[in-house]
């Protein structure tokens, strides 16, 4: 819904940095809260936890309220929304359902991880939780900047697939060497921080990989599906993880991430690596039924263009193009002839 308001919003130009603002701040939450929990947890106890949840619930329905505008125009843009009819041909897309698996088991893993990593902490290694914070917070820091050199390497040598394999090894690795380092604080912040640098280049390329992957025009029903098996997959691992410390303590809980992980990369090990490819969304005002199949003929003709699909009563078409060859000079005197 957040996405689909966006789109709204925004004009076409600025929507995807928009978005990628919106997937930024889910990530600097997601850090926040690890930091800021346990300073609210030792003030105030577990129930300040559900009223800062609370509090904050009220301030989004009220910054929601007074100042987002409430959008004019409807914008019919299949990138960023759910498209029933396209649900199956996503579904059955092996790229992509790989990546589903993916964001699943990684979000699995992170919260079955964060029911043994505090017991650890507070039990093992006889850390307060009030001192819990300051272990994430330089974690989180230093992991974040740790992966960029690894994102920068997978998009300018167009070694995506390497790059996201490394990835799941080496959380696979950590999740392992926890297993090893319960008792030794160093080593376990060690294997905390390989385990986040993992995390944060996954968390980071999972979409990227989708955006690149999906059909043109299918971008927002492979994002509903990616975005269902991630929330899905934290709800598995908070049972699965439970129920594992349950029966095997903290040591259980690690060896069960590091299996899915290391699953995950027999799933992941077979995928393509991604083309460099570029998805572009474009307004045709003048278009109909009597000058579409030409619009689309002169669209595919073009240099660099790979796959075109046009909604007719939308007035768009939806375009996946290798940048490197695409004409862009010709794709603007196209447009500009529709207009």
């Amino acid at each position: 819904v957040l996405m689909a308001l966006l789109s709204d919003l925004t004009s076409y130009e600025s929507r995807t940095k928009a978005m990628a603002v919106i997937g930024m701040s889910i990530g600097l939450s997601f850090s926040a809260a690890l930091i800021i929990g346990p300073l609210v947890a030792a003030s105030f106890g577990l129930q300040g936890i559900f009223w800062l949840t609370a509090l904050l619930a009220v301030a989004g329905v009220l910054c929601l309220k007074y100042f987002v505008p409430t959008p004019v125009t409807l914008i019919k843009d299949q990138n960023t929304r759910m498209v029933k009819d396209q649900l199956a041909d996503v579904l059955r897309n092996k790229e992509l359902v790989r990546l589903d698996i993916g964001i699943f088991a990684l979000h699995l893993c992170l919260t079955a991880l964060f029911i043994a990593v505090p017991k650890t902490l507070q039990q093992t290694l006889n850390m307060p939780g009030e001192e819990h914070w300051w272990v994430y917070l330089t974690v989180m820091l230093l992991s974040f900047f740790a992966m960029i050199p690894f994102i920068i390497y997978g998009e300018k040598k167009q070694q995506l697939k390497r790059t996201f394999l490394f990835a799941i090894l080496l959380l696979c690795g950590s999740a392992l060497s926890f297993v090893f380092s319960q008792s030794q604080f160093s080593y376990f912040w060690f294997s905390l921080f390989a385990y986040f640098m993992a995390f944060n280049l996954l968390e980071a390329s999972l979409p990227s990989l989708v955006s690149k992957i999906a059909p043109a025009g299918s971008k927002g029903t492979a994002m509903g599906v990616y975005s269902t098996a991630q929330f899905f997959g934290a709800f598995v691992g908070g049972v699965a993880g439970g129920w594992v410390l349950s029966q095997y303590h903290e040591t259980g809980v690690f060896l069960l991430v590091g299996g899915v992980c290391l699953a995950w990369f027999f799933v992941a090990v077979s995928m393509r690596n991604p083309s460099h490819e570029l998805a572009m969304t474009l307004f045709f005002p003048k278009m109909n039924s009597e000058n579409m199949s030409g619009l689309s003929q002169q669209l595919s003709a073009l240099k660099g263009v790979e796959e075109v699909v046009i909604v007719e009563q939308d007035k768009v078409a939806y375009i996946k193009v290798a940048k490197t060859q695409l004409d862009q000079k010709k794709l603007d005197a196209l447009i500009a002839s529709f207009q």
